[in-house]
């Protein structure tokens, strides 16, 4: 018998912010200010519906170059106010029902439920922010992954300028 193991990747970016715990938690949890930097470079974010307590779900779009909107799901399971929230994320339609990655044109293995963590730390007047995705198993995805959550999180900086 020929078994092959799957080796998983967490994706884990730190960033330290020159902003309030209070501004950066906001960043990830009030619909206007989201929008301002979700999507890599080039994208926008033209929707955000937050509904931001645990067993809750937000519904954000980022829109291409191109005009093609690509929909995500949040799904809360744990929110420390100011300090860390966990949520599992999922490609969706415009109405936010979850829908299979191959079917939105991607990859046969992008992944499906991404559990996503974010960790505040105030620093001295700045907030040391890291965000890890668990169990990638494509090491192309994870490295396309990297390079978009590192360009949002660029955005996110400038945002709080």
């Amino acid at each position: 018998m020929n078994i092959k193991s799957i080796q998983k990747k967490n994706l884990i970016i730190t960033r330290v912010f020159d902003a309030s715990v209070k501004r950066v938690w906001k960043a990830w949890t009030e619909s206007e200010r989201m929008m301002r930097w979700w999507g890599p470079k080039g994208f926008t974010s033209p929707l955000a519906k937050i509904d931001f307590r645990e067993g809750g779900a937000s519904l954000i779009c980022m829109r291409s170059p191109e005009g093609k909107d690509i929909y995500n799901t949040w799904e809360y399971r744990k929110i420390v106010p100011m300090q860390q929230t966990e949520f599992i994320q999922n490609l969706a339609d415009k109405d936010g029902k979850r829908i299979d990655p191959v079917k939105a044109s991607m990859p046969p293995d992008f992944p499906q439920d991404v559990r996503s963590v974010v960790t505040l730390k105030a620093k001295g007047g700045k907030t040391e922010m890291t965000v890890t995705e668990y169990d990638y198993t494509s090491d192309q995805i994870f490295d396309l992954s990297e390079a978009g959550l590192e360009q949002c999180l660029d955005k996110m900086a400038e945002s709080l300028k």
